[in-house]
């Protein structure tokens, strides 16, 4: 790698670190090829990234921006798993970790708060931003749908009782 790939890979790096919500950084320890494979994509389809990339380019990559704090944790064989989400990362990142004993959770942050390997797994335990906003909205649709219930029953009432008189009449 040259001096400008190394230039546009620090670039590119520091990019995502100012347009994401969490970090994770995980170590690993012989994963296969399958093994990483299944990762990208179950990382992909949680809507986050993972990217090997070199310790010392991540480093020159997170100085000014919200995770400079994780750069202790880039030493040895290392991944950087991000998404805007603050929970999708972590949470691809601990379910697959729980499959293998090849991939071993480091830390991470989520903007300025710097967080351990037990940090990343409570933050993957909480729900994700699409499953708290479904909650939300559950919460406000039920009060509506119990006044709409409690306005059509009256008239629905009235309706059975001119039934029950109509048919009286018609005997």
């Amino acid at each position: 790698m040259d001096r400008s790939q190394k230039a546009d890979s620090v670039a590119t790096l520091n990019a995502v670190f100012n347009e994401v919500g969490v970090v994770v950084v995980t170590r690993n320890l012989g994963m296969s090829v399958a093994q990483s494979t299944a990762l990208r994509g179950k990382i992909r389809d949680a809507g986050a990234t993972y990217k090997v990339a070199k310790n010392r380019l991540a480093k020159l990559a997170i100085v000014d921006t919200d995770f400079a704090g994780i750069s202790d944790f880039l030493t040895g064989p290392t991944a950087i798993s991000t998404s805007v989400d603050p929970v999708a990362a972590a949470k691809a990142v601990v379910e697959f970790a729980k499959t293998t004993d090849k991939i071993e959770i480091v830390g991470g942050s989520m903007g300025t708060q710097v967080l351990n390997a037990e940090g990343i797994k409570a933050l993957a335990s909480m729900p994700s931003l699409d499953e708290l906003r479904a909650k939300l909205i559950g919460l406000i649709q039920a009060p509506a749908t119990k006044i709409a219930q409690l306005s059509t029953a009256p008239a629905a009432k009235l309706a059975r009782v001119f039934a029950a008189y109509a048919e009286k009449d018609a005997a």
